[in-house]
């Protein structure tokens, strides 16, 4: 199941030097090592101490979510697109909107790491709403973050979230299917169609058979798949200096005081899931003390939900997957209103 076309190639082809990614992962190591020094340093400097701790906390998170966003890239990028397209639908419709939702939610990644899976799908052919849906449902509803989230709020409230974030998916999904079909938004340039006679099983079982499941596959999996995730990684690294500034000067006491269940407290709770980028594990302890101890469930859901639809590293992601910037502007328009109205629902019935 091999094959290759142009933007998966990258023999015969020189990168351009990235300075962000390069400045930005230069930081990184520098800051993470700092906190493995024997040395009081940071002891006597308790900002950048805490701005080490935080780039130190954030890597160690989100380490093991990008090293699986890596490796599926490497993988779908030997997937031929028309398996792709078969395995999400290719019709337009619920349907196909509710099979990348599902995968979504059922891919263990976090927001990071997904991000670099739904670009390569857009590469691979999958419909923009297939992609939006996928990312929305995707980040932190994944198999081991729902089970966690269970463990801090409850059953009850972790069921709640997960079909609530399911229906904005599937809805957002369906509207961005819609601004698609009325040139609203361009259709994704990789869209394929299948041949009549196309057999899933039937191909898979053939491009299984032709493969040779050797040392030199593996690296060339390990080795496109992180050719293929630079784009996405200059934006995760870049928001890990963000995130880290920001949790450096802000007190995170902050959220369990002025994040109650009242309009200024959904309103503060947005703001901050808007300029606080960090990886969705990131957002669960937060969350949950605005569900237990500030009592919002939906500032609750606002702050796990929105943060995704706000992030500025999906924004900058999305802008270089499709080539503009109309899509990943209509991310937050068309999810955030879903969201807050929801949201104040929530609120209202503690």
């Amino acid at each position: 199941m091999s094959c290759c076309h142009p933007p998966s190639c990258h023999a015969d082809t020189k990168p351009k030097r990235d300075y962000l990614l390069i400045v930005s992962s230069s930081l990184i190591l520098f800051f993470y090592t700092l906190t493995y020094v024997p040395i009081d340093i940071l002891a006597n400097a308790q900002w950048l101490g805490t701005f080490a701790s935080a780039i130190h906390n954030l890597v160690n998170t989100m380490a093991w979510g990008v090293l699986l966003g890596i490796m599926f890239m490497g993988v779908i990028g030997r997937v031929p697109r028309e398996f792709v397209i078969s395995i999400l639908g290719e019709k337009a419709g619920v349907k196909g909107i509710l099979r990348a939702s599902l995968a979504g939610v059922l891919l263990d990644l976090c927001s990071h790491g997904i991000l670099m899976v739904g670009a390569k799908l857009y590469e691979r052919g999958a419909s923009t709403a297939q992609v939006m849906a996928f990312l929305i449902s995707s980040p932190w509803n994944s198999f081991s973050f729902t089970l966690i989230l269970w463990a801090m709020v409850g059953f009850k409230w972790m069921l709640t979230f997960l079909l609530l974030s399911m229906l904005i998916a599937i809805v957002s999904g369906l509207i961005f299917e819609q601004l698609e079909k009325r040139k609203v938004l361009p259709a994704n340039p990789n869209r394929i169609d299948l041949p009549d006679n196309f057999d899933f099983f039937a191909a898979s079982k053939e491009g299984i058979k032709s493969t040779k499941f050797d040392a030199i596959f593996f690296r060339d999996i390990v080795w496109n798949g992180l050719l293929d995730s630079r784009m996405v990684l200059r934006w995760i690294f870049f928001g890990v200096i963000i995130a880290s500034l920001i949790r450096a000067s802000l007190s995170p006491e902050m959220f369990q005081t002025w994040f109650g269940a009242t309009l200024a407290g959904l309103g503060l709770t947005l703001l901050v899931a808007t300029i606080m980028e960090v990886c969705s594990e990131g957002t669960l302890p937060v969350a949950a003390d605005l569900l237990t101890r500030a009592n919002a469930p939906g500032n609750s859901l606002t702050f796990l939900m929105a943060g995704v639809s706000t992030d500025y590293t999906e924004m900058m992601v999305l802008k270089e997957t499709t080539k503009g910037w109309k899509i990943p502007l209509f991310l937050p328009l068309v999810t955030l209103p879903q969201i807050l109205i929801i949201a104040i629902f929530l609120n209202s019935t503690v």
